[in-house]
């Protein structure tokens, strides 16, 4: 008996890795893909316009730039999986800045990480209704003709997103569900696979639209002032297109331990970024290409494209339906992290803790929490509200890029090689690390405080709670 105890054991020991997790099976290819539908999503319908900012020259070696960067801070983070010391994995990005750098730059990261959650929040709702209004505007260019307005409130579209949102934010663990990826992944492909081809049928078409070596004309198409501001939300915009390191950590503790993942994982984020850059190329220039210095904001909703309108249609219902699973991939986590503090702090309040099940027709027995219902409620509404506050597409978008490229992207991963690596104080490397880490800080101040700035200005001749596409 004890005999056989033993072999089974053995069997299952056989089955699991070191931490006693089940076997990991990731490989370069998978952790390449995991990568690339990662970082394929939303950012890349605001290229077109980033680039139309900088024009011809710099646009492209700015895209360039934000990749290589986004490689470098990629392949140190890759050495930061383990700790050197204990040789033990860190499975989330926090743990791994927890268990390197602790203390007061954990407490730093979690604020920026939290942030970045809140505002993705308010994007997610804002670009939701815009591609939404986008489609009723499409059928109805089609029905009246191409000289009407068709123009439509975006609040009704804010509301129904906010309120499918609020449904979807009861269900425990919804952001964990396998399928949420394959959509994600289809979704964000086929939208941008639909304005590249629509941009390059335009551009074949004949279309003349106006580009320049440097972008938007001054005297023409702004002030000097205005393109100094839009070139800053511009360098936003393309950072949010990249702001994917808080799901690197998570993408590698799927690798198998042999070869090490440090060496997989640098080769998956070459591979994944080296892809990902090519298509934001597409993207960005020929969108510039298709409709020049006039490149709209959103170039699937600005409606350089009325025809197919079904396509059209098409594309921006795939946004749709990639920022429903997006939001709650996102927010979960920001829940969780409230909700598990509460109880923490709360443990005898049967308002936090307590779970009451309820028979749901045609659904079955559904836990209902209390504190759940209320807190992720209220926060969802907010949300809400503040995208009908403030409805400005880029500067949200440069606002978000700014705060996650560089504590996230740069800053924390820095840190952790200089720990891990052990690099001496004022060495050369020690220098160089820090020299990009205060060059990409100027860099988010400057997309900052413009993005700022740009909503400041538009909420002066903005009409509260009267968006209009």
């Amino acid at each position: 008996m004890s005999e056989a105890f033993g072999i089974e054991n053995e069997v299952n020991l056989s089955n699991l890795d070191d931490d006693g997790h089940p076997k990991r099976q990731g490989t370069v290819l998978t952790a390449s893909a995991h990568i690339i539908t990662a970082v394929i999503g939303s950012g890349v319908l605001s290229l077109a316009w980033a680039v139309a900012q900088l024009g011809w020259i710099a646009g492209p070696i700015v895209l360039l730039v934000f990749a290589v960067i986004t490689w470098y801070s990629s392949t140190l983070q890759a050495d930061c999986y383990r700790n050197l010391l204990t040789g033990k994995r860190h499975y989330t990005y926090t743990q791994a800045v927890r268990s390197i750098l602790g203390g007061t730059k954990f407490k730093f990261c979690g604020v920026a990480q939290y942030s970045i959650f809140v505002g993705v929040s308010i994007g997610y709702i804002i670009t939701a209704s815009i591609s939404m209004a986008a489609i009723k505007r499409a059928f109805c260019f089609h029905r009246e003709g191409h000289e009407t307005g068709c123009h439509t409130e975006n609040n009704p579209f804010i509301i129904i997103f906010g309120g499918v949102e609020l449904i979807l934010s009861q269900l425990p663990n919804f952001h964990k569900l396998s399928f949420l990826s394959i959509i994600a992944a289809v979704m964000s492909f086929g939208y941008s696979f639909i304005g590249i081809g629509l941009s390059i049928a335009k551009v074949a078409g004949g279309s003349h639209a106006r580009t320049t070596l440097t972008g938007v004309v001054v005297g023409i198409d702004v002030t000097r002032a205005e393109k100094i501001w839009n070139i800053m939300t511009a360098l936003g915009n393309m950072a949010f297109a990249y702001g994917f390191s808080m799901l690197l950590i998570e993408v590698q503790d799927t690798l198998r331990p042999n070869p090490p993942e440090n060496l997989v994982m640098k080769k998956a984020a070459s591979i994944g970024i080296m892809v990902t850059t090519f298509f934001y190329m597409l993207c960005g220039i020929v969108g510039y290409a298709a409709f020049g210095n006039d490149a709209p904001g959103n170039f699937l909703t600005g409606f350089g494209f009325y025809e197919p309108y079904w396509l059209v249609a098409t594309a921006n219902f795939f946004i749709v339906v990639h920022l429903v699973g997006a939001f709650q991939v996102y927010v979960q986590p920001l829940f969780g992290f409230v909700e598990s503090q509460c109880a923490m702090r709360f443990p005898k309040s049967k308002i936090i803790t307590e779970e009451h099940r309820i028979q749901l027709p045609f659904s079955g027995a559904f836990n209902v929490n209390f504190f759940r219902l209320i807190w992720r409620s209220i926060y969802v509404v907010a949300m809400t509200v503040m995208a009908m506050l403030i409805p400005f597409f880029n500067d949200i978008l440069g606002l978000i890029g700014a705060f996650l490229f560089w504590p996230l992207t740069i800053f924390f991963p820095i840190e952790m090689y200089i720990v891990q690596a052990k690099i001496r104080r004022f060495s050369s490397t020690w220098i160089w690390l820090q020299m990009l880490s205060y060059s990409c800080l100027i860099v988010s101040i400057l997309a900052a405080v413009a993005s700022i700035r740009g909503m400041a200005v538009s909420v002066t001749k903005y009409k509260l709670f009267h968006s209009i596409s």
